[in-house]
């Protein structure tokens, strides 16, 4: 037994002295950070032509076309809340994946990446795995809403938005709106191929508003007294990045649903995994194939684009701002009722850029509702 002892506490001591006389493990290096995205001029050949406005100016929410703004994004008004303006209630609550019966959860294993598959060029491999999430909701509930009445709405991605809140404060009671409910979800986390965030909004169907329809409407109108509209043109869908290419499929997909979206630097580029026949590139195919050998359909659209918006040069299917600037030429070619708003001295998805046109685009985006 002394022996056996002896022999564990000699293996233990020759182990530490190994570990001392080792030389430290460094540090694994940082991943370089993602080069800055050269800033596009809304003038390069193959762009829209667009018009160019007043430094700090936006367009007027009753015309359509493209148009150019910047270099300075000051905030509109509408943004900034106000004394003497009614106020909405905004409520929260969370929802959990084993809930779900359409998004149990999934992530990508940490520190993997999207890798070309080398069998197929098309199409990318991802370490993905079951993963549980919980999501916030936020739902806005204007001071006017008349409890039990139905109610138009927006629904808007990527969680809680208080301007969003504030600018509907403002611009309901300025009539410039409808009276109308906002419901912001959050994503299911994680970014890309292989994420949750990414199956949901990067996924060239109708899953996501199925999602929205099924899973949050019911509780938002179980838990706060309100009634949604079934009615498409009185509900509008909105969100940044790949959260506008999801609020762009809703529509899309389920015109039956919503007719009405609101696209920040819309991801419509190829990150939609797992690979599809139908959709080969992903929402790249929304300029290239989908809307120009489609039927025109009854939607409305309001986009933005930055000059320094995500490039990624692995391929040619990820210019963010050539992708929207495509997508403004099939609008266009296709009749779409759609502004479209170049921001020059801009990033993705830049707030600067929100604060001065949001509620430019929420007015436009509401044009030519009737109400009921």
């Amino acid at each position: 037994m002394h022996r056996v002892f002896g022999l564990i506490c000699a293996t233990f001591l020759a182990a530490a002295l190994l570990r001392a006389q080792a030389p430290p493990v460094p540090p694994a290096a940082p991943k370089p950070a993602r080069p800055q995205p050269p800033a596009r001029d809304p003038n390069t050949p193959g762009y829209v032509k667009a018009k160019e406005l007043p430094d700090g100016a936006v367009p007027s929410p009753k015309e359509n076309g493209n148009f150019v703004i910047g270099p300075t994004h000051p905030a509109a008004p509408e943004v900034t809340v106000k004394e003497g303006v009614p106020h909405g209630d905004v409520y929260e609550f969370t929802m959990e994946s084993k809930d779900s019966k359409i998004y149990p959860g999934i992530a990508r294993r940490a520190g993997t990446f999207a890798q070309l598959d080398p069998q197929d060029a098309r199409k990318v491999i991802v370490d993905s795995y079951p993963n549980p999430y919980t999501r916030k909701v936020a739902v806005y509930v204007p001071k006017q809403y008349q409890p039990g009445t139905v109610a138009p709405f927006i629904v808007g991605a990527d969680g809680p938005d208080r301007m969003l809140f504030t600018a509907l404060d403002n611009l309901i009671a300025e009539k410039r709106v409808p009276v109308m409910i906002a419901i912001s979800i959050g994503n299911g986390s994680g970014d890309a191929q292989g994420s949750q965030r990414g199956l949901e909004y990067d996924t060239m169907s109708g899953l996501y508003a199925e999602f929205v329809e099924k899973e949050v409407l019911p509780l938002v109108e179980a838990k706060y007294n309100v009634k949604l509209t079934r009615d498409p043109d009185a509900r509008a869908t909105m969100g940044c990045s790949s959260g506008a290419s999801a609020a762009l499929s809703m529509a899309w997909y389920r015109t039956d649903l919503y007719h009405r979206v609101l696209s920040y630097s819309g991801t419509y580029v190829y990150q939609q995994w797992p690979y599809n026949d139908a959709t080969p590139r992903g929402a790249w195919e929304y300029h290239d194939t989908i809307i120009p050998n489609s039927p025109k359909k009854p939607l409305r659209i309001w986009m933005h684009v930055s000059d320094k918006d995500l490039l990624i040069t692995r391929d040619d299917f990820h210019d963010w701002v050539l992708a929207n600037e495509r997508m403004a030429h099939v609008l266009t070619a296709k009749g779409y009722p759609y502004q479209f708003v170049f921001a020059r001295n801009a990033l993705h998805c830049d707030r600067d850029v929100k604060a001065q046109t949001l509620p430019l685009a929420l007015e436009y985006v509401w044009q030519g509702f009737k109400g009921k």
